[in-house]
């Protein structure tokens, strides 16, 4: 099979965009979400898949971390991209007709500014921006706002309402997943992603994350999850800069592995510079 890479489709998505530049020689192949892609990845359909996993203004991409957790999946490389939205329909139509509003959650939650400026207009969650744009040209209801970027705008022949709707310019970041962990040396700002569950007591997460901060490691990341069929337990994906087989970041980790009920790594990659440091 030659090399390909998943992404959620269909095309005129950010992370299509993200997958060519992550991906540069492979064919680009869209499935229908990120459930999909990760499917594909673990059966071995797809090479490799790329998935959103945070947004400088909405957080954590709750579904990303979740896959990774349930699947066995792994975050072999990251990219992150300034994401500028507009405001799209069929048709150019006044804003205050709009009686509908479809996006991904992620884009919608980077975009209350405008939403709240259309409290008459029912919001819509759709598997990716682009499939918005796909359904809004299909549908051929010009009463439907879709919020996407240009790339889709050109692509399903939209019509920009309002450009730039985003509450602030926002970035993303995307991840390459694989259904191996790759853990050789040579990266220039290696990044080790793992996910744990602490004993439910007081102190237990400050017990768990104390050896990274005692040797002096950053982590970049932390995210608290819930666990499937525990109400009100939670689970914490994390990121520090350095490599697993670097002494410091070892010897957290085994400390960590001894005052938590499991941990995982999720991934071993180069960092991506952080726009807007």
């Amino acid at each position: 099979m030659s090399p390909n890479v998943a992404y959620p489709g269909p095309a005129g998505t950010h992370t299509s965009a993200a997958a060519a530049i992550l991906f540069p020689a492979h064919t680009l192949v869209p499935l229908a979400g990120f459930r999909a892609v990760a499917d594909a990845v673990v059966s071995h359909e797809a090479t490799f898949g790329v998935l959103p996993i945070e947004s400088s203004l909405a957080g954590a991409v709750a579904e990303t971390h979740d896959l990774l957790y349930e699947r066995a999946l792994s975050i072999i490389g990251e990219t992150i991209l300034p994401i500028r939205h507009c405001l799209a329909a069929s048709a150019d139509i006044p804003l205050d007709e709009i009686r509908t509003v479809r996006s991904h959650p992620t884009a919608l939650d980077q975009c209350r500014s405008l939403l709240a400026r259309m409290p008459k207009a029912s919001v819509i969650a759709t598997s990716t921006t682009a499939e918005a744009g796909r359904q809004a040209i299909e549908d051929g209801d010009p009463t439907v706002g879709v919020i996407v970027g240009d790339e889709a705008v050109e692509l399903y022949g939209l019509t920009v309402l309002e450009h730039d709707v985003g509450d602030t310019l926002a970035f993303t970041r995307f991840v390459s997943i694989a259904p191996y962990t790759r853990v050789g040396r040579g990266l220039r700002d290696a990044r080790t992603a793992f996910t744990f569950a602490t004993n439910h007591q007081p102190g237990a997460l400050f017990t768990a994350i104390e050896p990274f901060a005692r040797a002096g490691l950053d982590l970049v990341r932390l995210v608290s999850r819930p666990l499937p069929a525990t109400p009100w337990k939670y689970r914490f994906d994390a990121v520090v800069a350095g490599h697993p087989l670097e002494p410091a970041v070892r010897v957290a980790l085994r400390e960590l592995d001894a005052v938590t009920r499991t941990l995982r790594v999720v991934g071993v990659y180069e960092g991506h510079a952080e726009e807007g440091a």
